[in-house]
């Protein structure tokens, strides 16, 4: 029998814990995570990929369990110490801002990151150095080497980074649109087109489907592969009885038009995705998705154990078999 393939569009901390069932029950060496890049930011003269960084570190057992982003045991002196120059920082200037918390051992995969950077190497060659030090067995992908940012329209606002909605403002203002800058002249980064075509399983982590899932879609060539896959395409809903888990994914839904619930989910996936899995939770609903033109599965996704999230994972490994 075929030892299953399996790639993984994800974006952070659903997707990370998709990916630790994955390779409960699949050889790590089968797997390819492809992570959003579209909330990267530079602050402090440092490149930050969130995304990268938290399903590295999950996956490597060192993420902070109680926030789901950055490590275990985190220490913040840095941070602390910049609140000294808190009060000289010119108004235009974000120079020293801590609003974006950035601790003392996370700061050291930053460093190191944009120094390879500035070096002349790519996106994914240090991501691939990142995961290796980690010492992780499974493949890590950006979605494009290239730089591409998404951009929240914040009602009565104007525009904003992505990181300055979710982190600086809470996610708690209202969005009237997204837009992803750079996006027409990124490429697929090296290796994700052939990790899509050959995986025996695509997985669409449950993550947030338009800020985590959607920058990965909108880069040149990754949805029509993945439509191309779509009888093989497994996507998990991010939404359990009409609400996120964590995040703004429920309310973001909502603000951009769309329905915030497994059915609305369906309906964003159906040209790309053949089956859906919701969570029990959902069980009266699967008619409405399966009336989407998209096969239903019914399972527990809410993945509060690793052992729930192993029993997911191979629900999704044999549906897109």
């Amino acid at each position: 029998m075929r030892q299953p393939v399996i790639c993984v569009l994800a974006g952070g901390v659903g997707a990370a814990r998709m990916l630790t069932g994955i390779v409960q029950v699949v050889d790590a060496s089968t797997v390819t995570a492809i992570v959003n890049t579209g909330d990267d930011t530079t602050l402090h003269g440092l490149h930050i990929s969130p995304d990268l960084d938290t399903v590295t570190y999950t996956l490597a057992g060192a993420i902070n369990p109680e926030t789901g982003w950055g490590l275990a045991g985190e220490s913040w002196q840095a941070m602390d110490a910049l609140q000294r120059y808190a009060d000289m920082r010119p108004l235009a200037s974000n120079a020293g801002a801590t609003w974006f918390r950035l601790g003392d051992r996370d700061l050291a995969t930053h460093l190191y990151r944009t120094h390879r950077l500035g070096e002349g190497a790519s996106l994914s060659e240090v991501t691939a150095e990142v995961v290796s030090a980690w010492g992780l067995g499974l493949r890590i992908l950006p979605m494009s080497d290239d730089r591409v940012e998404t951009r929240i329209v914040v009602a009565g606002e104007g525009e904003v980074g992505f990181q300055e909605y979710f982190v600086g403002r809470q996610h708690s203002v209202a969005v009237e649109a997204i837009r992803l800058d750079g996006i027409e002249r990124a490429k697929p980064a090296p290796g994700v087109l052939d990790a899509l075509r050959s995986a025996t399983t695509v997985v669409l982590a449950p993550s947030n489907p338009i800020v985590s899932i959607g920058p990965i879609l909108a880069v040149p060539g990754v949805r029509d592969a993945v439509a191309t896959r779509r009888d093989h395409v497994v996507a998990i809903s991010p939404i359990v009885a009409g609400a996120a888990l964590k995040g703004p994914a429920d309310r973001m839904l909502t603000e951009l038009g769309h329905e915030s619930s497994v059915t609305g989910i369906a309906r964003l996936y159906a040209d790309i995705a053949g089956t859906l899995v919701i969570d029990s939770a959902d069980s009266e609903l699967a008619g409405a998705v399966e009336a989407e033109g998209v096969r239903c599965i019914v399972a527990e996704t809410v993945m509060s154990t690793p052992a729930i999230a192993a029993a997911l994972a191979q629900t999704v490994v044999v549906a897109g078999a």
